[in-house]
This record gives C-alpha cells, sequence and structure tokens, in this order.
C-alpha cells in the first residue's frame, strides 16, 4: 500500500469526520430543544451524505477507464437529496391546529447539503454553512420567542407510579395553561416515570407560578430539570 494512497484515504477520513463535528453541532441545537432528531441523528445523515459524495465523486476510477462505461458522478448525491425526504418527513407530526417538526425536517435536508459540500472537498463552505446554520436558529428562535411573548422551557419530571400515560400528562398541563409543544415519557432506571416536555408560559410567569401550576394537576412529581431559554 503506498503512502500516496494512503494519504488520500486519510482525507476520505477527515471529510467524514469533520462531517460528523458539522451535524452534531446542529444536532445539539435540536437536542437541547428536545426535538425528536438530535445528535445522533445529525452525525449519522452528516457521515453519511458525505460518504455517498466521496463514493459519488472517486468511487468508481477503475471502471470509468473501461470501454463503454460511462458515468454521471452527480446521480448519487441527487439521490441522497431526494432520500432525506422520507426522513424528513418522519419527524413532521400534527397535533390538533399546530404542526410541529418543520424546522427539524429542514435541519435534516441542510444536513445533507452539509455532509455533500464537505464529501466534495468543499471545506471552508461547508464549515460556514453549518455556522450559518447556527445563528440563524439561536437567532431567529430569541427573536421569535420575544414576539411570541412567550418563554421557553424545558421541563423533566419524575412522575410518582406507572398509572399515567404521556396524553394524560400533557393534557392537565394544558389545562392549567402550559402550551406543550414537545413531550416524551419513559421509564427511568430507578423504576419512576421521567417526563420530558418543551413548554411555553407567559414572560410574566414566575417559576413558583409555574411550579404552582403543575401542582394543580394533580400529579405527583419530582422536578428532575426546569431550563428556562
Amino acid at each position: 500500500m503506498s503512502a500516496s494512497f494512503i494519504a488520500v484515504e486519510l482525507e476520505y477520513l477527515l471529510r467524514i469526520l469533520l462531517s460528523a463535528f458539522c451535524g452534531a453541532l446542529i444536532g445539539l441545537e435540536r437536542e437541547k430543544r428536545a426535538k425528536n432528531a438530535g445528535i445522533r441523528t445529525h452525525i449519522l445523515v452528516a457521515i453519511s451524505s458525505a460518504l455517498m459524495m466521496i463514493v459519488s465523486k472517486y468511487g468508481f476510477y477503475d471502471v470509468i477507464t473501461v470501454p463503454g462505461i460511462s458515468l454521471d458522478a452527480s446521480r448519487i448525491a441527487a439521490g441522497v437529496v431526494t432520500a432525506i425526504g422520507f426522513l424528513g418527513a418522519g419527524v413532521i407530526f400534527v397535533r390538533k391546529e399546530n404542526t410541529v417538526g418543520l424546522t427539524t425536517s429542514a435541519g435534516l435536508w441542510a444536513t445533507v447539503g452539509m455532509g455533500i459540500t464537505i464529501g466534495a472537498g468543499l471545506y471552508f463552505t461547508g464549515m460556514m454553512f453549518t455556522l450559518f446554520i447556527l445563528l440563524l436558529q439561536f437567532m431567529l428562535h430569541s427573536h421569535f420567542s420575544r414576539t411570541n411573548n412567550r418563554l421557553v422551557a424545558r421541563l423533566t419530571l419524575l412522575i410518582a407510579g406507572n398509572d399515567v400515560t404521556l396524553s394524560e400528562i400533557t393534557k392537565k398541563l394544558g389545562e392549567c395553561g402550559l402550551c406543550v409543544m414537545n413531550a416524551e415519557l419513559r421509564l427511568s432506571k430507578n423504576g419512576a416515570l421521567r417526563y420530558t416536555g418543551i413548554i411555553t408560559m407567559n414572560h410574566s410567569m414566575t417559576v413558583s407560578a409555574l411550579l404552582d401550576s403543575i401542582s394543580r394537576t394533580g400529579i405527583e412529581y419530582t422536578v428532575e430539570t426546569l431550563d428556562i431559554k
């Protein structure tokens, strides 16, 4: 195995690792907001698209010189862009009158674009694109939070007993004036139920008022985390 061959393969590996890093940054922002597609999903999307772009550009060098064979190096990249639509559609949900997951779906599509860009060897463009996506997410999210006069909080509760469902908890929180944007219910290691949800509330609401609202639901709980953004 020649030194030049090893150098080329290491450069391909660098592209994949850089895509993983950029994908993790985008996924971290989504995971902090308790979205369905987090760090792992975005890393997998990023490195997969980078790998497919590398294969698209360099994976057919051994056959392109064979008479009668012609290749279009853009076909794999085009297929990746089309295929991500199925994954993006899987994170979009309609709850009553609200549609959630559109930003996460668009973020997955953007992550594919970033992975393809870095996979093609356009390192600076891919990294600047990642930075631009992060700035947009943080800046616009803060802007709309102020415009809507609502605070966004990530709430994690440990529920005593196992006789309550996710929909019941979300419904009771809604009856207390709290809007639940995204929530999940899992069984913790000690056997208690862990409820994690993103809620919105008025800017005027204090932490004590929030906890009083939760207490009125009649659910026995312990607050594990309360992060108001």
